[in-house]
């Protein structure tokens, strides 16, 4: 037999209820003593379901979610906002989170109690849960009454911790959680936004003092460790989704707003802190400038101006020290312009060391650096261009007995660092010939210090510029290679056939026309000994190879012959030039000039050059009548039999010719051709092209080789229209037309 419950009238229900809530509020309040026992928990409980679960009229379920809510709303309003009105400060912050810890107990215990109307009535009739209506009752009379005054007390507080005094930072923060677990969007709303503009209005007193009192090291040591503070309050009380705009809103009115005035700051700005060398302010400037929008290229126009003005003024001395020195060897290459490019790798070994280290190898850096060594390094200095000096450092580097004494590491160093200047100069193919022809006799009169660190340059610079730079070069160092295999079977040929066998030692170097730079090719009457072993020499190439023309370059030639003057026999070192002539006084006491151009078959220049040495320079091999430094047609000479020298071996040096001005000559020439070849490149591929577009694209291919002239590329064209690659095009005058 099924038994009826009894129905509970709302008011007697209601009022067990309050009982509860009662207990509740009194056990918040802590009350010694007082607590919920289980018993009474399900009766609670109980009451509430089987009010929700009567027939009706007696389902209270509606009457119940409505007292629930105007309980809640009453306790507020009776208890909570009392106690919070007459709090202030600090303290008005306490009570708010002591407050708002109750009210969620509360909550949560109602929300059991009152668990089966939030299952079925409220789910059912889509209203507000329980929980959610209670924080409501929270947000609407006590958060939008106080928020204000709230966010007022936190900012202040957050201020005096800017400020370094010691703050409740656990309050803070249990404040702030408040904000978000009523609604999280209140935080933005309510405290992010007022908080952002307060942390811009106190930076900005902050930063107009700062400028004014401190120096640029000071006051970026100050903004780093402002904002390195503001990074750890988010990690303290803040919601982390603040960072990103309170970072931007502190840098901005830390760094950006003033720039210019940092680094341009009178005595202790970036150009100082570079001229000084402070790399740990500059490193700092780095770091801060970096977080800023737009704020490194100013740094970076700075460093790039200081490293100009530092390059141009070691120029200035350099080419002020030339010029006091009033060398006699104009348009030569002397120390004081080799010690110009050690000073030049120098000072760019030290701003790429800022640019990696202060600078974290930034791209604008690297630009700016490239660009300030751009204007240094394609400036002549006392006449020498900038691949003429990189030449001859490159030269006192791999000769032997050069100026430079390096280990092999060193000299390894020392490449990289002239290959990586190299790039930024733009006649590179002006370099390569005066390499070319500086390598040519390092090879040829055996100067060169090691085949590998020949080589080894070669790489690199292949890797930088491509092979067409360095084809040549390599099959000159071949041509070496090859020359030595040739010398040990030219030996073996002589001793095999001891009829041919010679008076004279003779070495030859057979070089591949086209590697080589061109020398001057001049026939000459020799002496019937070196005649001998030219033709024995001949003799055995043929056998070897049929189908190569010989051409000999007596220029480049040097012997061994011994003088036997009255005091002890000397051996001199000299030119072939040099040697044949001397060679002549076996015949004669005395020879007048026209005799020996006549006898020698050389031009009246190169006799000119070789009696100078013999006659006028440091030895004195020959006497002059009549004497004096200059050598006129009217000259005569003879072998000076008194002539004597400490050493029983000396070397006769010949007057250096104007190798410069060949080398010159010859890259304009290529370029001409390099030209013509771009332009007839671009031509066929486009087919038609205006005079504009054409000169760019030519230069821009170039440009990795040299600087072409645009005057250049103009008669090129003229040139080539000449010579009917193009023609003008009849539709439009200022268009060209390919011919095929």
């Amino acid at each position: 037999m099924t038994q009826n419950r009894p129905v509970i009238p709302l008011e007697e229900g209601w009022a067990r209820m309050k009982a509860g809530m009662d207990i509740l509020k009194r056990i918040l309040d802590d009350e010694p003593g007082v607590s919920f026992t289980s018993e009474q928990y399900i009766s609670l409980y109980t009451t509430i379901y089987d009010m929700c679960t009567q027939k009706p009229p007696n389902d209270y379920s509606q009457e119940l979610y409505e007292k629930y809510r105007g309980d809640l709303d009453k306790y507020i309003t009776s208890t909570v906002l009392p106690s919070l009105r007459e709090k202030h400060g600090e303290f008005l912050l306490r009570e708010m989170v002591l407050r708002w810890k109750n009210h969620k107990v509360m909550v949560r215990w109602l929300t059991r109690f009152f668990h089966y109307l939030d299952r079925y009535f409220i789910s059912r009739k889509s209203l507000m849960p329980l929980k959610e209506v209670g924080y409501d009752s929270f947000f609407t009379l006590v958060f939008e009454e106080l928020k204000a005054t709230v966010t007022t007390i936190l900012i202040a507080m957050i201020d005096q911790d800017r400020e370094g005094q010691i703050i409740d930072r656990p309050l803070v923060k249990s404040v702030l959680d408040i904000y978000i677990e009523l609604k999280s969007e209140l935080y933005e709303k309510d405290f992010e936004d007022a908080f952002v503009q307060g942390t811009i209005d106190y930076y900005s007193k902050k930063a107009q003092t700062w400028i004014v009192e401190d120096t640029c090291p000071e006051y970026m040591l100050k903004a780093e460790e402002c904002l390195q503070k503001e990074k750890e309050r988010v990690t303290h009380y803040l919601r982390s989704s603040t960072e990103p705009r309170l970072m931007e809103a502190a840098q901005a009115e830390l760094l950006a707003r003033h720039i210019d005035q940092i680094l341009n700051k009178e005595n202790s700005g970036c150009k100082v802190l570079l001229c000084d060398e402070k790399v740990e302010d500059l490193s700092r400037m780095f770091r801060l400038f970096s977080r800023i929008k737009d704020g490194l290229p100013p740094v970076s126009k700075t460093f790039q101006e200081h490293v100009n003005e530092v390059g141009m003024s070691m120029l200035k001395q350099a080419i002020d020290a030339a010029t006091s020195k009033k060398s006699e060897k104009k348009d030569v290459v002397t120390g004081l312009e080799l010690d110009y490019v050690r000073k030049v790798l120098d000072l760019h070994d030290k701003y790429m060391a800022y640019v990696i280290s202060c600078f974290q190898s930034h791209t604008l850096f690297h630009k700016a650096l490239k660009e300030a060594f751009e204007v240094v390094c394609n400036k002549d200095v006392a006449g020498c261009t900038s691949a003429e000096l990189f030449a001859s450092y490159c030269d006192s580097i791999l000769r032997k007995g050069g100026t430079e004494k390096l280990s092999d590491e060193a000299i390894e160093e020392n490449l990289d660092k002239v290959v990586k200047l190299l790039t930024y100069i733009s006649d590179k193919d002006l370099f390569i010939e005066f390499h070319r022809k500086k390598l040519g006799r390092r090879l040829l009169f055996d100067k060169s210090g090691n085949d590998e660190q020949e080589r080894s340059l070669l790489s690199k610079l292949k890797q930088y510029f491509g092979g067409q730079f360095t084809s040549k070069m390599e099959g000159m160092l071949t041509d070496v290679a090859l020359a030595k295999d040739n010398q040990s079977k030219y030996e073996a040929f002589i001793s095999n056939n001891p009829e041919l066998n010679p008076s004279v030692d003779l070495s030859v170097q057979v070089l591949t026309t086209g590697y080589w730079p061109t020398y001057k090719s001049s026939e000459m009457n020799l002496p019937s000994e070196m005649v001998k072993c030219v033709e024995v020499f001949k003799q055995f190439y043929q056998s070897i190879t049929k189908h190569r023309k010989m051409n000999w370059i007596y220029s480049l030639g040097n012997c061994n012959i011994v003088g036997k003057f009255d005091a002890k026999p000397i051996e001199l070192v000299v030119t072939t030039y040099q040697g044949a002539l001397l060679l002549l006084f076996n015949e004669a006491e005395k020879l007048s000039f026209s005799e020996i151009v006549t006898q020698l078959k050389l031009s009246e220049d190169d006799t000119v050059r070789v009696l100078h040495s013999l006659s006028c320079a440091k030895y004195k091999i020959l006497n002059k009548e009549p004497s004096g430094r200059t050598i006129s047609p009217k000259d005569v000479f003879e072998f000076n039999h008194k002539f004597t020298d400490k050493m029983r071996r000396i070397k006769v040096q010949l007057p250096p010719s104007d190798e410069k001005k060949k080398v010159i000559d010859d890259v304009n020439k290529d370029r001409r051709f390099a030209i013509d070849a771009a332009l007839v490149r671009i031509m066929k591929s486009r087919k038609i092209m205006t005079h504009q577009n054409l000169v760019a694209e030519c230069v821009e291919q170039l440009s990795r080789m040299f600087k072409p002239d645009i005057k250049m590329i103009k008669r090129r064209i003229e040139d080539l229209i000449t010579r009917e690659y193009l023609e003008r095009d009849k539709d439009s005058a200022n268009s060209y037309r390919y011919l095929a």
